[in-house]
């Protein structure tokens, strides 16, 4: 019982929101483009879904490709760091600086560099910087993370450096990894958003451009529609990692 009222509490507190949302729009009368009804947003998505699903498989293979990317060279930095203290110096206050580096402050200069004919390359480069960091971070604190009992085990045994990386380190990492591609994967998401309404340009199509299609045009209630669109995208994504966790962390504890 209490299982299921766990499970349905979110359910609940969403329909008792929109309903009160639907009666108060009604109510006062609210006008339709400074704030539409749960139902009218419904007929939009409805309405709007194969440009909206478009645009979310746009904006969505832009974020897999960097975060793809990220992916690659967050992780062999994060090796490369894990093997020398001094690369690590060296490496990490430019990260760091990355990191805090809004991703809107350079945008304008990434779609100069990739040019106003290609929005996408730009786009694309700025999600692979904001996804970056959580991958390199995790990283490399989980190859810093080997048992130290361990560590000198592989010292007793002579272990080479690519043994004692393959076999204890990168096993060690595995949680540390997981949760900083889950935390990149929102970044990812969020990067190429930013990176889109940045452009402004109607060449990359993603749900970004929709949205400041429908604001431009005071069709809010095709506003909700392409946000409620990139918050489910973000959502199953998300599913996606928490499953990939579970069962990575299996595989974790059994080794």
């Amino acid at each position: 019982m209490n299982r299921l009222a766990r499970l349905l509490a979110p359910w609940v507190l969403i329909a008792v929101l929109l309903g009160v949302w639907q009666v108060a729009c009604a109510a006062l009368r609210v006008p339709t483009y400074f704030l539409p009804a749960p139902s009218a947003i419904a007929g939009a998505l409805v309405q709007n879904a194969p440009s909206l699903a478009m645009a979310a498989w746009r904006t969505f293979s832009m974020a897999l490709e960097a975060l793809i990317a990220a992916s690659l060279f967050a992780t062999l930095l994060a090796a490369g760091v894990a093997a020398s203290r001094t690369l690590d110096q060296a490496v990490r206050p430019l990260a760091v600086a990355l990191q805090v580096t809004p991703i809107v402050a350079v945008a304008p200069l990434f779609v100069i560099w990739a040019g106003v004919d290609h929005p996408g390359r730009a786009i694309v480069a700025l999600a692979t910087i904001a996804a970056f960091f959580p991958i390199f971070s995790g990283m490399a604190r989980g190859l810093a993370s080997a048992d130290p009992d361990l560590e000198r085990l592989f010292d007793l045994y002579g272990a080479s450096g690519w043994q004692r990386l393959l076999r204890l380190r990168i096993p060690s990492a595995t949680p540390f990894v997981i949760e900083g591609h889950k935390v990149a994967a929102g970044a990812a998401i969020i990067g190429a958003v930013v990176a889109e309404f940045v452009a402004g340009s109607g060449g990359s199509q993603g749900l970004a451009w929709r949205i400041m299609e429908a604001g431009n045009r005071l069709q809010t209630a095709k506003m909700f529609a392409a946000i409620i669109t990139l918050a489910l995208m973000a959502a199953i994504l998300h599913a996606l990692f928490q499953s990939l966790e579970r069962r990575a962390l299996v595989w974790w504890r059994g080794r």
